[in-house]
């Protein structure tokens, strides 16, 4: 993800599959930008463009970001051994750890919510009476750390855990999101309860009582009758915004408190905690943590299932490095960023692969062509061929394919801009 936060555009096909839509689009940035979400437009499965009301397309786009990063319609919450846990959250939220020890826990990642923030809190207090004594940002994207300040207020003693690159892009972008988060938030519940389009106009009367019709019918524009899920979610989403509304206006920005270079080694309790910066990767200051006896893992970012996650930002050579000194851990248990829990490495090389193709076939082009500061990366789109990897990330899934393609073209345009600033 890259250095502006506050922007997310998407575009899309709607597909039913299952009785559930499912979409293609691409994330510019780490950001919940609803003030962009009004210019998101989606495309019907037959390929005419057509305009929702704002309500069915957040609706959309909240499908949208699980179906890309992996995530699910209810929070899960996976044992990876005694006294470890992996939560997996509803909406666009990256995965908490939780390590407990016989004196303190360690959490990793705080989610994007303060709400799943103090959710997790919860949970952790019905599994131990022991008190959160270190928090780990594994990189600067706010749907990893938002929750910080929820996990000071409930543990005053909390100490807080990043990378020192980590945590200047955080004091750099986030207190800036906070505030534009609670105006986003309340514009778009605003506009919806106005009944304007995606555009921001004013839906015609004719338009407006079509939407309204549709919704109480059970169906979408399309007169497509929706599932008992999709209902249940158009009911609830309003209320979830006015809620998250709530929770932003009262956020206060909680940087860490404490940071490292290359790593950090902490004992909570007869259990031994490994905090390592590899090298670059996703950001400058991705994280991993390592738990050696129980041989887990926990990547961030670095790793996001199905999909790698490569929409605008990174470092693509310095991240299959970073990638290949993360296989070398012995690691039974991996927690990505997003997505379940995996039990080899097998993704890991996987994505390794994705990124040194790329990079090799850039590299290529560019010894061909000269300097890449002298033309466009349209020159050397062309030339690079990774279509060979697409079934083994999304195998006959349409809809992944169609994102593998667009996360697969976005990684080109990243390792032609790495390239650029030789």
């Amino acid at each position: 993800m890259g250095s502006d936060l506050s922007r997310l555009n998407a575009r899309g096909a709607v597909v039913r599959k299952k009785g559930r839509p499912r979409v293609r689009w691409t994330v510019f940035s780490g950001g919940l930008g609803l003030a962009e979400w009004k210019e998101f437009e989606l495309i019907r499965s037959h390929g005419s463009s057509w305009r929702q009301s704002l309500f069915l397309t957040l609706l959309t786009l909240l499908i949208a970001v699980g179906t890309v990063l992996g995530e699910t319609d209810e929070r899960q919450v996976t044992k990876l051994a005694d006294g470890v846990y992996a939560i997996q959250h509803k909406i666009y939220s990256g995965n908490t750890t939780v390590i407990i020890g016989d004196r303190q826990v360690f959490v990793v990642d705080s989610s994007f919510y303060p709400a799943y923030a103090r959710e997790d809190i919860a949970q952790i207090r019905q599994w131990t009476d022991k008190p959160v004594a270190y928090l780990l940002n594994t990189h600067f994207h706010e749907d990893h750390n938002n929750g910080n300040r929820a996990y000071m207020n409930a543990f005053p003693a909390l100490t807080i855990i990043a990378q020192e690159n980590t945590k200047r892009d955080m004091d750099l972008i986030l207190p800036g999101n906070i505030k534009r988060r609670s105006k986003q938030f309340a514009a778009t519940i605003a506009d919806y309860k106005q009944g304007k389009s995606t555009d921001g106009r004013l839906l015609t009367e004719k338009e407006y009582a079509a939407t309204v019709a549709a919704e109480k019918e059970g169906k979408d524009p399309d007169a497509v009758p929706l599932s008992e899920d999709e209902k249940k979610q158009r009911h609830e989403y309003v209320p979830f915004l006015e809620a998250a509304d709530t929770d932003f206006k009262a956020m206060v920005y909680q940087p860490p408190t404490l940071t490292f270079i290359d790593k950090l080694d902490l004992d909570i309790g007869n259990r031994e905690v490994q905090v390592k910066h590899l090298g670059r990767g996703h950001t400058p200051g991705d994280t991993v943590v390592y738990l050696p006896k129980e041989k887990v893992l926990v990547v961030g970012d670095l790793l996001v299932y199905p999909i790698p996650h490569v929409s605008y930002a990174g470092y693509p050579a310095e991240w299959v490095q970073t990638l290949h000194k993360t296989a070398e851990l012995d690691a039974t248990t991996i927690v990505t960023g997003h997505g379940p829990v995996l039990h080899d490495k097998t993704y890991i090389y996987l994505v390794a692969d994705l990124l040194q193709s790329a990079v090799d076939q850039v590299r290529a082009r560019i010894s061909q062509l000269g300097h890449p500061g002298f033309y466009p990366v349209d020159d050397v789109k062309g030339a690079v061929d990774l279509t060979p990897f697409r079934a083994k990330f999304a195998g006959d899934d349409k809809d992944l394919q169609a994102d593998f393609d667009e996360q697969s073209d976005h990684l080109v345009e990243l390792v032609f801009k790495e390239e650029s600033l030789r």
